[in-house]
Protein backbone atom coordinates (compact mmCIF):
# COMPACT_ATOMS: atom_id res chain seq x y z
CA UNK A 1 0.00 0.00 0.00
CA UNK A 2 1.04 3.85 -1.02
CA UNK A 3 0.09 6.62 0.88
CA UNK A 4 0.10 7.79 -3.54
CA UNK A 5 -3.24 6.13 -3.76
CA UNK A 6 -5.65 7.13 -5.95
CA UNK A 7 -8.56 9.52 -4.42
CA UNK A 8 -12.35 9.11 -4.91
CA UNK A 9 -11.82 12.86 -5.93
CA UNK A 10 -9.95 12.03 -8.67
CA UNK A 11 -11.56 8.62 -9.65
CA UNK A 12 -14.87 10.60 -10.16
CA UNK A 13 -12.68 12.27 -12.50
CA UNK A 14 -11.40 9.28 -14.67
CA UNK A 15 -12.31 8.81 -18.15
CA UNK A 16 -13.62 5.68 -18.45
CA UNK A 17 -13.83 2.48 -18.82
CA UNK A 18 -10.37 2.03 -16.75
CA UNK A 19 -9.08 -0.12 -14.12
CA UNK A 20 -8.86 1.35 -10.57
CA UNK A 21 -8.71 0.74 -6.62
CA UNK A 22 -11.25 2.91 -4.80
CA UNK A 23 -9.85 2.69 -0.93
CA UNK A 24 -13.20 4.41 1.77
CA UNK A 25 -15.23 3.50 4.30
CA UNK A 26 -18.98 1.96 3.02
CA UNK A 27 -21.77 4.40 3.78
CA UNK A 28 -24.24 2.44 2.46
CA UNK A 29 -25.76 -0.97 1.11
CA UNK A 30 -28.41 -1.70 -1.03
CA UNK A 31 -29.54 -5.26 -2.40
CA UNK A 32 -31.30 -5.76 -5.40
CA UNK A 33 -32.14 -8.82 -7.28
CA UNK A 34 -28.80 -10.33 -8.72
CA UNK A 35 -27.03 -7.03 -8.05
CA UNK A 36 -25.87 -4.97 -4.71
CA UNK A 37 -25.04 -1.18 -4.69
CA UNK A 38 -22.28 -0.04 -2.09
CA UNK A 39 -21.66 3.45 -1.94
CA UNK A 40 -18.09 4.35 -0.46
CA UNK A 41 -16.44 7.36 0.73
CA UNK A 42 -12.84 8.63 2.00
CA UNK A 43 -13.62 11.92 2.27
CA UNK A 44 -11.68 13.43 -0.23
CA UNK A 45 -14.88 15.01 -2.16
CA UNK A 46 -18.57 15.18 -1.44
CA UNK A 47 -20.04 12.88 -4.04
CA UNK A 48 -19.61 9.26 -3.20
CA UNK A 49 -18.76 6.49 -5.21
CA UNK A 50 -21.12 4.04 -6.45
CA UNK A 51 -19.87 0.65 -6.64
CA UNK A 52 -21.66 -2.35 -8.31
CA UNK A 53 -21.16 -6.18 -7.30
CA UNK A 54 -22.97 -8.30 -9.44
CA UNK A 55 -23.85 -12.13 -8.03
CA UNK A 56 -21.01 -14.50 -8.20
CA UNK A 57 -18.38 -12.14 -8.18
CA UNK A 58 -17.33 -12.29 -4.83
CA UNK A 59 -18.05 -15.44 -1.81
CA UNK A 60 -21.61 -14.98 0.03
CA UNK A 61 -18.96 -14.58 2.91
CA UNK A 62 -16.78 -11.66 2.02
CA UNK A 63 -20.29 -10.01 0.94
CA UNK A 64 -21.53 -9.96 4.29
CA UNK A 65 -18.76 -8.21 5.88
CA UNK A 66 -19.57 -5.62 2.94
CA UNK A 67 -21.75 -3.52 5.71
CA UNK A 68 -22.19 -0.02 6.76
CA UNK A 69 -19.09 1.85 8.63
CA UNK A 70 -16.23 -1.53 7.31
CA UNK A 71 -13.11 -0.33 5.51
CA UNK A 72 -12.35 -1.87 2.17
CA UNK A 73 -10.49 -1.32 -0.83
CA UNK A 74 -12.67 -2.55 -4.20
CA UNK A 75 -11.47 -3.12 -7.36
CA UNK A 76 -12.56 -3.32 -10.71
CA UNK A 77 -13.88 -0.86 -13.96
CA UNK A 78 -14.85 2.20 -13.68
CA UNK A 79 -17.70 2.76 -16.17
CA UNK A 80 -20.36 5.37 -17.18
CA UNK A 81 -23.71 4.97 -14.97
CA UNK A 82 -26.95 4.70 -16.29
CA UNK A 83 -28.48 5.79 -13.22
CA UNK A 84 -29.68 9.17 -12.91
CA UNK A 85 -27.20 11.58 -10.44
CA UNK A 86 -23.81 10.25 -11.31
CA UNK A 87 -22.02 9.88 -14.20
CA UNK A 88 -19.79 7.00 -13.22
CA UNK A 89 -19.72 3.72 -11.58
CA UNK A 90 -17.25 1.14 -10.40
CA UNK A 91 -18.20 -2.32 -11.44
CA UNK A 92 -16.00 -4.53 -8.61
CA UNK A 93 -14.40 -7.67 -9.76
CA UNK A 94 -12.57 -7.78 -6.12
CA UNK A 95 -12.12 -6.57 -2.95
CA UNK A 96 -9.88 -6.67 0.63
CA UNK A 97 -11.61 -5.78 3.27
CA UNK A 98 -9.44 -3.97 6.06
CA UNK A 99 -11.74 -3.00 9.11
CA UNK A 100 -15.37 -4.52 9.62
CA UNK A 101 -18.10 -3.19 11.56
CA UNK A 102 -21.26 -4.30 13.17
CA UNK A 103 -23.96 -3.08 11.50
CA UNK A 104 -25.79 -3.47 15.40
CA UNK A 105 -23.58 -1.42 17.18
CA UNK A 106 -22.33 0.84 14.68
CA UNK A 107 -23.36 4.73 15.12
CA UNK A 108 -23.92 6.13 11.70
CA UNK A 109 -26.52 4.45 10.66
CA UNK A 110 -28.26 5.73 7.10
CA UNK A 111 -31.53 7.68 8.87
CA UNK A 112 -30.46 10.56 9.88
CA UNK A 113 -29.35 11.65 13.28
CA UNK A 114 -29.48 14.93 15.63
CA UNK A 115 -26.15 17.23 15.68
CA UNK A 116 -26.36 16.48 19.63
CA UNK A 117 -26.04 12.36 19.21
CA UNK A 118 -23.47 13.41 16.58
CA UNK A 119 -21.22 15.22 18.94
CA UNK A 120 -21.52 12.22 21.53
CA UNK A 121 -19.79 10.24 18.69
CA UNK A 122 -17.20 12.97 17.73
CA UNK A 123 -14.53 10.16 16.64
CA UNK A 124 -17.11 8.76 13.68
CA UNK A 125 -19.52 11.87 12.85
CA UNK A 126 -16.67 13.12 10.00
CA UNK A 127 -17.61 10.12 7.81
CA UNK A 128 -21.17 11.56 7.34
CA UNK A 129 -22.08 14.28 4.76
CA UNK A 130 -22.34 16.99 7.00
CA UNK A 131 -19.52 17.00 8.95
CA UNK A 132 -17.03 15.57 6.33
CA UNK A 133 -18.20 18.98 4.33
CA UNK A 134 -17.61 20.92 7.27
CA UNK A 135 -13.62 19.67 7.79
CA UNK A 136 -12.93 19.64 4.04
CA UNK A 137 -13.91 23.49 4.15
CA UNK A 138 -12.23 23.81 7.28
CA UNK A 139 -9.07 22.53 5.87
CA UNK A 140 -9.36 24.90 2.47
CA UNK A 141 -10.05 27.76 4.69
CA UNK A 142 -7.18 27.35 6.91
CA UNK A 143 -4.77 26.90 3.65
CA UNK A 144 -6.13 30.20 2.02
CA UNK A 145 -5.27 31.90 5.19
CA UNK A 146 -2.01 30.82 4.70
CA UNK A 147 -1.72 31.95 0.79
CA UNK A 148 -3.42 34.88 1.82
CA UNK A 149 -0.39 36.04 4.53
CA UNK A 150 2.67 34.27 2.09
CA UNK A 151 1.08 36.32 -1.11
CA UNK A 152 1.40 39.68 0.83
CA UNK A 153 5.16 38.96 2.16
CA UNK A 154 4.03 38.01 6.26
CA UNK A 155 6.63 36.35 8.13
CA UNK A 156 4.43 33.28 9.97
CA UNK A 157 5.21 33.50 13.80
CA UNK A 158 4.46 30.50 16.41
CA UNK A 159 3.83 32.04 19.32
CA UNK A 160 3.70 30.37 22.72
CA UNK A 161 0.91 28.05 24.16
CA UNK A 162 2.11 28.87 27.62
CA UNK A 163 2.55 32.45 29.01
CA UNK A 164 2.79 34.53 32.01
CA UNK A 165 0.86 37.97 30.52
CA UNK A 166 -2.84 38.07 30.08
CA UNK A 167 -3.77 39.78 26.78
CA UNK A 168 -7.40 40.66 27.38
CA UNK A 169 -6.90 41.51 31.49
CA UNK A 170 -9.62 39.67 31.65
CA UNK A 171 -8.62 37.19 33.93
CA UNK A 172 -10.37 33.83 32.52
CA UNK A 173 -7.04 32.17 31.91
CA UNK A 174 -6.36 28.40 32.30
CA UNK A 175 -3.39 27.64 34.87
CA UNK A 176 -0.82 25.41 33.95
CA UNK A 177 1.06 24.14 37.09
CA UNK A 178 3.11 20.65 38.12
CA UNK A 179 2.65 21.19 41.64
CA UNK A 180 0.27 18.16 43.38
CA UNK A 181 -3.05 20.23 43.78
CA UNK A 182 -3.67 17.63 46.95
CA UNK A 183 -1.07 18.69 48.56
CA UNK A 184 0.38 22.73 47.51
CA UNK A 185 3.90 24.15 48.76
CA UNK A 186 2.67 27.39 50.85
CA UNK A 187 4.09 30.62 51.36
CA UNK A 188 3.28 33.24 53.64
CA UNK A 189 -0.51 32.07 53.43
CA UNK A 190 -0.37 31.30 49.65
CA UNK A 191 0.76 29.24 46.74
CA UNK A 192 4.41 28.99 47.18
CA UNK A 193 4.72 28.83 42.64
CA UNK A 194 8.46 29.26 43.11
CA UNK A 195 8.10 25.48 43.50
CA UNK A 196 6.13 25.65 40.39
CA UNK A 197 7.75 24.23 37.29
CA UNK A 198 8.35 28.10 35.77
CA UNK A 199 8.92 29.88 39.15
CA UNK A 200 5.90 31.83 38.76
CA UNK A 201 1.94 31.43 37.65
CA UNK A 202 1.34 30.53 34.36
CA UNK A 203 -1.07 30.49 31.83
CA UNK A 204 -2.85 28.67 28.31
CA UNK A 205 -2.70 31.62 26.33
CA UNK A 206 -6.09 33.76 25.27
CA UNK A 207 -3.73 35.40 22.15
CA UNK A 208 -0.66 35.28 20.35
CA UNK A 209 -0.95 38.76 19.89
CA UNK A 210 1.40 40.20 22.32
CA UNK A 211 4.36 37.98 21.13
CA UNK A 212 3.43 38.20 17.54
CA UNK A 213 3.74 42.20 18.46
CA UNK A 214 7.46 41.60 19.50
CA UNK A 215 8.03 40.16 15.89
CA UNK A 216 6.38 42.63 14.20
CA UNK A 217 8.49 45.45 15.40
CA UNK A 218 11.32 43.55 13.34
CA UNK A 219 9.98 41.66 10.55
CA UNK A 220 7.47 44.59 9.64
CA UNK A 221 4.22 42.54 8.88
CA UNK A 222 3.80 39.01 11.23
CA UNK A 223 1.05 36.53 11.88
CA UNK A 224 0.33 34.40 14.00
CA UNK A 225 -2.51 31.19 13.44
CA UNK A 226 -3.10 28.61 16.18
CA UNK A 227 -4.38 27.59 19.69
CA UNK A 228 -5.75 29.71 22.14
CA UNK A 229 -8.47 29.28 25.27
CA UNK A 230 -10.56 30.98 27.58
CA UNK A 231 -11.70 29.64 30.77
CA UNK A 232 -14.95 31.68 30.26
CA UNK A 233 -17.95 29.44 31.52
CA UNK A 234 -20.44 30.18 28.83
CA UNK A 235 -22.11 27.35 27.56
CA UNK A 236 -23.74 28.81 24.80
CA UNK A 237 -23.48 27.61 20.59
CA UNK A 238 -20.97 30.62 20.31
CA UNK A 239 -18.16 29.73 22.93
CA UNK A 240 -15.48 27.17 23.55
CA UNK A 241 -12.69 26.92 25.80
CA UNK A 242 -10.22 26.08 23.01
CA UNK A 243 -10.31 27.57 19.39
CA UNK A 244 -8.11 28.78 16.99
CA UNK A 245 -7.24 32.43 16.00
CA UNK A 246 -5.44 34.04 13.42
CA UNK A 247 -3.94 37.47 14.29
CA UNK A 248 -1.92 39.31 11.85
CA UNK A 249 0.29 42.53 12.78
CA UNK A 250 1.57 45.07 10.95
CA UNK A 251 4.58 47.93 12.25
CA UNK A 252 4.11 51.54 10.46
CA UNK A 253 0.19 50.58 9.63
CA UNK A 254 -3.15 52.82 10.97
CA UNK A 255 -6.40 51.70 12.31
CA UNK A 256 -7.15 52.68 8.25
CA UNK A 257 -4.27 50.36 7.07
CA UNK A 258 -6.02 48.19 9.61
CA UNK A 259 -9.36 48.21 8.37
CA UNK A 260 -8.28 47.37 4.66
CA UNK A 261 -6.30 44.42 5.91
CA UNK A 262 -9.64 42.66 7.43
CA UNK A 263 -11.80 43.81 4.69
CA UNK A 264 -9.42 42.66 2.08
CA UNK A 265 -8.61 38.77 3.65
CA UNK A 266 -12.35 38.82 3.95
CA UNK A 267 -13.37 39.09 0.78
CA UNK A 268 -10.59 36.64 -0.30
CA UNK A 269 -11.00 33.99 2.03
CA UNK A 270 -14.57 33.92 1.14
CA UNK A 271 -13.98 34.05 -2.89
CA UNK A 272 -11.74 31.29 -2.42
CA UNK A 273 -14.39 29.06 -0.32
CA UNK A 274 -16.96 30.08 -2.94
CA UNK A 275 -14.07 28.88 -5.57
CA UNK A 276 -12.79 25.91 -4.23
CA UNK A 277 -16.03 24.33 -2.42
CA UNK A 278 -18.69 24.39 -4.57
CA UNK A 279 -20.12 20.95 -3.65
CA UNK A 280 -19.82 21.59 -0.10
CA UNK A 281 -21.35 24.81 -0.28
CA UNK A 282 -24.72 23.62 -2.00
CA UNK A 283 -25.07 21.24 0.59
CA UNK A 284 -25.14 23.61 3.34
CA UNK A 285 -26.60 26.10 1.57
CA UNK A 286 -29.99 23.41 1.07
CA UNK A 287 -29.80 21.75 4.15
CA UNK A 288 -28.12 24.03 6.93
CA UNK A 289 -29.00 27.55 5.77
CA UNK A 290 -30.78 28.24 2.67
CA UNK A 291 -29.13 32.29 2.59
CA UNK A 292 -25.32 31.24 2.73
CA UNK A 293 -24.29 31.23 -0.91
CA UNK A 294 -26.02 34.57 -1.09
CA UNK A 295 -24.98 36.13 2.01
CA UNK A 296 -21.27 35.04 1.11
CA UNK A 297 -21.47 36.50 -2.42
CA UNK A 298 -23.00 39.78 -1.44
CA UNK A 299 -19.91 39.77 1.41
CA UNK A 300 -17.26 38.98 -0.84
CA UNK A 301 -18.48 41.79 -3.52
CA UNK A 302 -19.63 44.69 -0.91
CA UNK A 303 -17.90 47.80 0.04
CA UNK A 304 -17.89 47.61 3.90
CA UNK A 305 -19.24 50.59 6.23
CA UNK A 306 -17.33 52.50 8.24
CA UNK A 307 -18.85 54.38 10.88
CA UNK A 308 -17.77 55.52 14.78
CA UNK A 309 -19.04 53.56 17.91
CA UNK A 310 -20.68 57.20 18.27
CA UNK A 311 -22.63 56.89 14.97
CA UNK A 312 -23.45 53.47 15.59
CA UNK A 313 -25.24 54.55 19.25
CA UNK A 314 -26.99 57.38 17.53
CA UNK A 315 -28.37 55.03 14.91
CA UNK A 316 -29.44 52.17 17.02
CA UNK A 317 -31.61 54.98 19.55
CA UNK A 318 -32.84 55.91 16.47
CA UNK A 319 -34.39 52.77 14.96
CA UNK A 320 -37.21 52.07 16.90
CA UNK A 321 -36.40 48.67 17.55
CA UNK A 322 -36.97 46.94 21.08
CA UNK A 323 -34.01 45.61 21.46
CA UNK A 324 -33.51 43.22 24.36
CA UNK A 325 -30.30 44.81 25.80
CA UNK A 326 -30.44 48.67 26.24
CA UNK A 327 -28.25 51.04 23.82
CA UNK A 328 -26.36 53.68 25.59
CA UNK A 329 -23.10 55.12 25.04
CA UNK A 330 -20.58 52.96 27.09
CA UNK A 331 -22.90 49.60 26.00
CA UNK A 332 -20.39 46.93 24.23
CA UNK A 333 -22.94 45.96 21.09
CA UNK A 334 -24.51 42.74 21.39
CA UNK A 335 -25.72 40.21 18.75
CA UNK A 336 -29.31 41.83 17.79
CA UNK A 337 -27.76 45.74 17.74
CA UNK A 338 -24.75 44.06 15.39
CA UNK A 339 -27.51 42.21 12.95
CA UNK A 340 -29.71 45.21 13.08
CA UNK A 341 -26.74 47.53 11.45
CA UNK A 342 -25.55 45.07 8.78
CA UNK A 343 -29.04 43.18 7.80
CA UNK A 344 -31.38 46.39 7.95
CA UNK A 345 -29.52 49.81 8.94
CA UNK A 346 -26.94 49.88 6.20
CA UNK A 347 -27.34 46.28 4.86
CA UNK A 348 -24.08 44.77 4.07
CA UNK A 349 -20.77 44.41 6.33
CA UNK A 350 -19.89 47.31 8.98
CA UNK A 351 -16.46 48.37 10.50
CA UNK A 352 -16.98 50.05 13.94
CA UNK A 353 -13.92 51.83 15.27
CA UNK A 354 -13.39 54.70 18.44
CA UNK A 355 -14.68 52.47 21.34
CA UNK A 356 -15.10 53.82 24.08
CA UNK A 357 -11.74 53.00 26.64
CA UNK A 358 -13.62 51.31 29.24
CA UNK A 359 -14.94 48.38 27.24
CA UNK A 360 -11.65 47.79 25.35
CA UNK A 361 -8.01 45.92 25.99
CA UNK A 362 -5.40 47.76 27.59
CA UNK A 363 -3.08 47.44 24.38
CA UNK A 364 -5.37 50.00 22.11
CA UNK A 365 -4.22 53.32 21.40
CA UNK A 366 -5.89 56.15 23.30
CA UNK A 367 -7.64 58.87 20.58
CA UNK A 368 -7.20 62.60 21.52
CA UNK A 369 -10.45 62.85 23.45
CA UNK A 370 -8.96 60.46 26.03
CA UNK A 371 -12.50 58.89 25.92
CA UNK A 372 -12.17 56.58 23.49
CA UNK A 373 -9.58 54.28 21.54
CA UNK A 374 -8.53 52.95 18.30
CA UNK A 375 -10.72 49.62 18.55
CA UNK A 376 -12.34 47.94 15.71
CA UNK A 377 -14.79 45.44 15.46
CA UNK A 378 -15.89 44.13 11.63
CA UNK A 379 -19.77 42.96 11.85
CA UNK A 380 -20.89 40.99 8.95
CA UNK A 381 -25.12 40.26 7.94
CA UNK A 382 -25.87 36.97 10.02
CA UNK A 383 -23.66 36.62 12.84
CA UNK A 384 -22.82 40.21 13.55
CA UNK A 385 -19.19 40.43 14.89
CA UNK A 386 -16.11 38.10 12.88
CA UNK A 387 -12.95 40.40 13.69
CA UNK A 388 -11.72 42.32 16.32
CA UNK A 389 -9.01 44.38 16.15
CA UNK A 390 -7.00 48.01 16.92
CA UNK A 391 -4.58 50.47 16.48
CA UNK A 392 -1.88 49.41 19.55
CA UNK A 393 -0.84 51.97 21.89
CA UNK A 394 2.71 52.73 20.76
CA UNK A 395 3.45 55.27 23.26
CA UNK A 396 5.44 54.31 26.71
CA UNK A 397 3.63 56.87 28.71
CA UNK A 398 -0.03 56.03 27.98
CA UNK A 399 0.73 52.34 27.63
CA UNK A 400 2.21 52.28 31.28
CA UNK A 401 -1.23 54.06 32.46
CA UNK A 402 -3.25 52.03 30.60
CA UNK A 403 -1.96 48.67 32.17
CA UNK A 404 -2.46 50.42 35.61
CA UNK A 405 -6.06 51.77 35.18
CA UNK A 406 -7.05 48.21 34.22
CA UNK A 407 -5.16 46.74 37.39
CA UNK A 408 -2.76 45.03 35.96
CA UNK A 409 0.70 44.33 37.43
CA UNK A 410 3.41 46.26 35.17
CA UNK A 411 6.32 43.53 36.21
CA UNK A 412 3.91 40.95 33.76
CA UNK A 413 4.27 43.24 31.04
CA UNK A 414 8.09 44.43 31.11
CA UNK A 415 9.03 43.47 27.92
CA UNK A 416 6.06 44.40 26.58
CA UNK A 417 6.80 47.89 27.84
CA UNK A 418 10.10 47.55 26.35
CA UNK A 419 8.92 47.00 22.66
CA UNK A 420 7.87 51.05 23.47
CA UNK A 421 10.84 51.84 25.11
CA UNK A 422 13.53 51.32 22.44
CA UNK A 423 12.63 51.57 18.93
CA UNK A 424 8.73 52.22 19.18
CA UNK A 425 6.61 52.14 16.16
CA UNK A 426 2.86 52.89 15.25
CA UNK A 427 1.34 49.58 14.63
CA UNK A 428 -2.14 47.51 14.09
CA UNK A 429 -3.37 44.20 14.14
CA UNK A 430 -6.64 42.04 14.61
CA UNK A 431 -8.08 38.76 15.30
CA UNK A 432 -10.55 36.35 13.39
CA UNK A 433 -11.36 33.06 15.22
CA UNK A 434 -11.25 30.03 12.57
CA UNK A 435 -14.41 28.77 14.01
CA UNK A 436 -16.19 31.66 13.92
CA UNK A 437 -15.34 31.88 10.67
CA UNK A 438 -16.64 28.60 10.02
CA UNK A 439 -19.43 29.09 11.41
CA UNK A 440 -20.43 31.84 9.20
CA UNK A 441 -18.95 30.30 5.91
CA UNK A 442 -21.03 26.95 6.75
CA UNK A 443 -24.25 27.82 8.31
CA UNK A 444 -23.80 25.70 10.75
CA UNK A 445 -25.51 27.01 14.17
CA UNK A 446 -23.07 25.63 16.83
CA UNK A 447 -19.27 26.05 17.33
CA UNK A 448 -19.18 22.75 18.52
CA UNK A 449 -20.13 21.36 15.29
CA UNK A 450 -17.01 23.09 13.05
CA UNK A 451 -14.06 21.92 15.47
CA UNK A 452 -12.82 18.53 15.39
CA UNK A 453 -13.49 17.53 19.16
CA UNK A 454 -14.61 20.72 21.39
CA UNK A 455 -13.80 21.65 24.61
CA UNK A 456 -16.29 23.51 26.56
CA UNK A 457 -17.44 23.79 30.40
CA UNK A 458 -18.10 20.05 31.77
CA UNK A 459 -17.06 18.65 28.68
CA UNK A 460 -13.06 17.73 27.02
CA UNK A 461 -14.11 13.89 25.98
CA UNK A 462 -12.25 12.59 22.91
Amino acid sequence: MDYRRTYIRDILQTTPPAEVSAYGWVKTRRDSKGIHFVQISDGSCFTDLQVVIEDGVMPEETLKKITIGACARFDGTLVESPAAGQSVELKASGVQIYGEADPSEYPMQKKRASFEFLREHAHFRTRGNTFGAVFRMRDKLSWAIHKFFEERNFLYVHTPIITTSDCEGAGEMFGVTTLDMQNLPTQNGGVDYEKDFFGKPAFLTVSGQLGVEAFTLAFTNCYTFGPTFRAENSNTPRHLAEFWMIEPEMAFCDIEGNMNLAEEMLKYLIRFLLDECEDDLRFFNKWIEPAVIETLEHVAASEFARISYGEAIELLKKSGESFEFPVYWGADLQTEHERFLTEKELKKPVIIIDWPKEIKPFYMRVNDDDKTVRGMDVLVPRIGEIIGGSQREERLNVLTQRIKECDLDEKDYRWYLDLRKFGSAPHSGFGLGLERMMMYVTGMKNIRDVIPFYRVPGSAEF
